[in-house]
């Protein structure tokens, strides 16, 4: 296994073949810069937006691939959606900011990003015939979902590799969009059984039609998250700091999944300074205690640390309990726990009604971000920065399964409460862990089990990642990748002319 694709043309007949089904589907590639700052589009090369759903299975959908889709997803705006958490809801002085990745087109979440770039390499240097191809995406159901809505776009495979036990959402969505409903494989377990998922594209990768896309070790989902996420966050910071210039932003918290969101942790890290926290659920601490389990923080698997988490730059790992997140999803998504936090706790219904915007691995962000401040005793001017992947929208049945176990005789304002005081105002600085230099050893050593023994990586590629030169030459190669994309569309152009 090569550790990653290199900007260069490697295959020229299959880069034709893209080529032409770009052409078919009447679609040009934006580049990485461009999505990172797509108010820098010239216009004239931009389809046309509005008359295309942004549900649509519609080629013109791919430049809506970024963090400034107004709240309808169907406009641009200057600065990407976020939420400011005050301090009557969170108990902290600092300031907590959510940005929502619920305002990506057609999937709903920000993982549609890490697809389109884990793909767009392959097409751009002849790796990927979407002709003849299939497209697997390893998942534990956002990107899985993403990958598919790419590959519907392009008019070829997208097999989705899931858990079983995530929500029911996910895999209604899959059934409505895949070609063909054997291309959704559900491996057993649930969010920590990522074993079981390569376990599974090991046995796929036997048909040589069949091209994994596995986001935990695609150094493109590292590089669209450092290049495109990092800068939505930037833009969000310098927003706010216009108006409170004394602000500065301490710390980015994010949950590792599979370790592409955290590296805008690396992006705002080397601009301002800022702390990189980890979060990962207390009933599986992978890099907490090298443990395992299993949980229900839906979006962030586990078991394993990802080949492209940059762990030498992390500094702290927090630990959040799906008894949390399953909570606060219930206290946010019911009326009583809405009537509540509106009349007895003053919180403002039009703050209440965002979180509607923020799904269970989101919810925990918050969480942890919340434990970070206190922990570092953070004061009104130390802006902590997370992420809400997706919205509450995927987990309404995740919600009734938990009022069902934990409520059978019904939920009140009694009980809205109770988690209230419990899970938000009775947060705790408790499994927060400042990484030394030995720990953040512990932790990448951690991940030679998975990436050497079981997935073939040689010891060499695996022990390059410890130098953040490593991290920086990657980074380095951004220029590149957007020139072979701008050539790539030429072709497409060229060949539309003819």
């Amino acid at each position: 296994m090569s550790l990653f694709i290199q900007p260069n043309v490697v295959d020229g007949t299959r880069r034709r073949a893209a080529v032409d089904r770009l052409r078919q589907v009447h679609g040009t590639l934006p580049t990485w810069s461009e999505l990172a700052d797509p108010g820098e589009i010239e216009p004239e090369k931009l389809p046309d937006l509005s008359r295309v759903d942004p549900d649509a299975a519609d080629a013109a959908n791919l430049w809506r691939v970024h963090w400034f889709n107004s709240a309808d997803r169907k406009t641009q705006i200057d600065v990407p959606g976020y939420v400011v958490l005050p301090p009557e809801l969170t108990g902290v002085k600092a300031p907590v900011v959510v940005l929502l990745g619920c305002r990506f087109p057609m999937i709903g979440a920000h993982k549609v990003l890490a697809a389109y770039a884990c793909l767009v390499p392959r097409l751009v240097t002849g790796q990927f015939d979407p002709s003849h191809d299939r497209a697997v995406w390893p998942s534990t159901g956002n990107y899985c979902r993403g990958g598919v809505a790419i590959s519907r776009i392009l008019g070829c495979r997208g097999v989705a590799v899931l858990p079983a036990g995530m929500s029911r959402e996910r895999f209604d969505w899959l059934q409505n969009w895949v070609a063909d409903p054997a291309d959704i494989i559900r491996t057993p377990g649930t969010e920590s059984n990522v074993k079981e998922i390569y376990d599974k594209c090991a046995e796929l990768k036997r048909d040589q039609q069949n091209v994994i896309l596995n986001q935990f070790s695609e150094f493109a989902n590292y590089l669209i998250h450092y290049h495109c996420t990092g800068h939505a966050f930037e833009r969000v910071f310098g927003h706010l700091k216009w108006d409170h210039k004394d602000y500065r932003l301490a710390a980015f918290v994010s949950a590792t999944g599979s370790a592409g969101t955290i590296a805008a942790g690396d992006r705002l890290k080397k601009l301002y300074g800022t702390k990189i926290a980890a979060m990962e659920a207390i009933e599986c601490p992978t890099m907490f205690c090298n443990g395992y389990g299993e949980h229900n923080i839906q979006g962030i698997g586990d078991k394993h640390i990802p080949l492209i988490h940059n762990v030498m730059n992390t500094d702290v790992v927090v630990g959040v309990s799906d008894a949390a997140s399953d909570a606060l999803n219930l206290l946010f998504g019911s009326e009583h726990g809405r009537n509540y936090m509106a009349s007895r706790r003053k919180i403002e219904s039009e703050l209440i009604q965002k979180f509607t915007d923020i799904g269970i691995s989101g919810l925990a962000n918050i969480v942890a971000a919340i434990k970070l401040a206190k922990h570092l005793n953070y004061g009104p001017n130390d802006v902590v920065m997370t992420v809400a992947t997706d919205s509450a929208a995927l987990y309404g049945s995740e919600r009734q399964t938990y009022l069902a176990r934990r409520y059978p005789e019904g939920f009140d304002d009694v009980n809205a409460g109770e988690i209230f005081a419990r899970h938000l105002e009775g947060i705790a600085d408790d499994h927060v862990m400042e990484l030394r230099h030995i720990d953040r050893k512990r932790i990448f050593n951690l991940g030679y089990y998975t990436w050497v023994e079981q997935q073939g990586i040689s010891v060499e590629d695996f022990d390059r990642r410890k130098s953040q030169e490593f991290w920086h030459s990657l980074v380095d190669s951004i220029p590149a990748w957007d020139r072979l994309i701008q050539e790539f569309n030429a072709e497409v152009g060229d060949r539309k002319a003819t």
